[in-house]
C-alpha cells in the first residue's frame, strides 16, 4: 500500500522539495499552501508526472481556528484515495524574521511563535486521530538552535521550542509506535528571507566558508533526507535532532 504524507508549506522551498522527494519514493502527498495557488498546482503536476497522487489544501498554519476545517478536508482526500488514515506528518511551514534582539517587536515575536510553535503543536494534535499507529512525525528546526547568528533570537527560540516539543511527541506517542524527529537544516539556497543566502554572494560565500563540505545547501540536500527518514529502514529513529547542514559551524 502506498504511503500518504502531509507536508505543510509544500508549495515552495524545502516543503516543495520534500513533497516531491516523498513522491519519488513512492508516496502520495497532501500538502498545504498559504496563498500561491499557482505554485501549488505546479507541485501537483510534478507529483502526478511521477505517477503519484497529490492534493493541495490552503491553510495558514498560524491560524488554529482553521484546523478543524482542514482536518475534514484531509479526511475527504483520504476517503477519495480509499484510505482512512495517513502515515506521515511533516511540519515544515514557516517564515523567517531577521531582527536584532533589542529591535524585535512583540508582533514579530507572536507571528513567529504562532506559526512555528503553536501551529505545530495544535495542528499535530488535531491530526492525531488520522495518523496511523506506527506513523512518523518530522518537525523542521534549524541549525540556528546550535549556534547563534545575530538577528535570529526569536526565530531560533521558536525552533528550540520545536525541538523540545519533538521530544515530548516521541515520548507520549511512542505507545502507538509513532516516531517524532526534528530536522535542522543549515544555510540553504531558498527564498527564505527574500532569497538572502541564494541571491547575495557575500552571504553565500560566508556560509560556505563555515561549512565542512565547502558550499551552502540546496533544497535537494534536504527533501531526500526527509523522505529517507520516513522510509521503513528508519523505524528505530525517534526523539532525535538531525542536523542536515553539510557540517556547518563544526
Amino acid at each position: 500500500m502506498r504511503t500518504v504524507s502531509i507536508v505543510t508549506g509544500g508549495s515552495r522551498g524545502l516543503g516543495r522539495n520534500t513533497a516531491i522527494s516523498i513522491a519519488r519514493h513512492g508516496g502520495d502527498v497532501i500538502f498545504t499552501f498559504r496563498s500561491r495557488a499557482d505554485e501549488a498546482k505546479a507541485v501537483i503536476s510534478e507529483i502526478e508526472a511521477l505517477g503519484r497522487r497529490a492534493v493541495a489544501i490552503q491553510l495558514d498554519t498560524g491560524d488554529t481556528a482553521a484546523f478543524p476545517g482542514f482536518v475534514e478536508q484531509v479526511r475527504a482526500a483520504l476517503k477519495a484515495w480509499g484510505r482512512d488514515s495517513l502515515d506521515h506528518l511533516v511540519n515544515n511551514a514557516g517564515h523567517g524574521e531577521m531582527a536584532g534582539f533589542a529591535e524585535t517587536t512583540e508582533a514579530q515575536f507572536d507571528l513567529i511563535f504562532n506559526v512555528h510553535v503553536k501551529g505545530v503543536f495544535f495542528l499535530t494534535q488535531a491530526l492525531l486521530p488520522l495518523l496511523a499507529d506506527g506513523g512518523r512525525i518530522v518537525n523542521f528546526s534549524s541549525g540556528l538552535t546550535r549556534v547563534s547568528y545575530p538577528g535570529f533570537s526569536a526565530y531560533s527560540a521558536a525552533k528550540g521550542a520545536v525541538e523540545t516539543l519533538t521530544l515530548y511527541m516521541a515520548k507520549e506517542l511512542g505507545a502507538r509506535g509513532i516516531t517524532a524527529n526534528a530536522i535542522a537544516p543549515g544555510a540553504i539556497e531558498t527564498d527564505f528571507l527574500g532569497g538572502a543566502v541564494r541571491d547575495t554572494p557575500a552571504y553565500n560565500e560566508a556560509f560556505a566558508a563555515m561549512t565542512a563540505l565547502g558550499r551552502v545547501g540546496v533544497p535537494d540536500d534536504i527533501g531526500p533526507a526527509i523522505a529517507s527518514l520516513l522510509g521503513p529502514d528508519n523505524r528505530w529513529i525517534t526523539a532525535q535532532r538531525i542536523e542536515v547542514s553539510g557540517g556547518q559551524n563544526i
